[in-house]
């Protein structure tokens, strides 16, 4: 049997997001978009409402390709708030339209959504070395920056403790506690990342 955060319990979902995705580090611009406005329409609920209605946001929302979503029309968001497979809050359906336009006015700054997110980190990975879960924050003065400096952009849904859960799905942070499996994993996955050098993704 192997150790794993407590968070995730015995549910098969909430394990294969740990075991797989939580804490790995992404340079996708596609899944750091995806990231991003799941973490905001989790807001209020719970991220295993969110993890079931993963597959139907990517769908609802052509994959999170943020040039698509920045299209989006009225008609869109009626489309999506009688989509029964994803939250149908009228704000948080704006807000991921508002902020894929917002990554565009980013990628023409810096690139790509990646480079700019990344930049306060220099594409190196925060590695922490939490012993139970009672240590870990809720938000660090990197998380209310990265809020502080989304919001200037016109993104919304995006306050400390979103950004600082974004940071941990996305590997800004690796905060899988010291005797989880996946601590000493995700850790050689983030060496690697910078030793080899990270392609940026669109």
């Amino acid at each position: 049997m192997c150790t794993r955060c407590g968070w995730c319990g015995n549910e098969p979902l909430y394990i294969a997001y740990h075991d797989e995705d939580w804490g790995v580090p992404v340079h996708d611009d596609r899944k750091l978009f995806e990231m991003l406005i799941l973490e905001g329409a989790q807001a209020g609920l719970s991220w295993l409402t969110i993890l079931r209605k993963r597959e139907n946001y990517r769908k609802a929302f052509d994959n999170f390709d943020a040039a698509k979503v920045a299209g989006y029309s009225e008609a869109d968001v009626a489309r999506l708030l009688a989509d029964p497979g994803i939250v149908r809050n009228r704000l948080k359906i704006n807000a991921a339209i508002k902020n894929a336009r917002a990554v565009l006015t980013v990628r023409e700054e810096f690139d790509t959504l990646d480079g700019y997110l990344w930049r306060c980190f220099e594409g190196i990975p925060v590695q922490n070395s939490w012993k139970s879960m009672a240590e870990l924050p809720a938000r660090t003065l990197q998380s209310d920056a990265m809020s502080k400096d989304l919001k200037r952009r016109g993104f919304t849904f995006v306050g400390s403790t979103i950004c600082y859960a974004f940071m941990q799905a996305v590997g800004m942070v690796n905060d899988h506690l010291v005797d989880c499996f996946r601590h000493d994993e995700v850790g050689r996955m983030a060496l690697e990342a910078v030793n080899t050098g990270r392609g940026n993704k669109t």
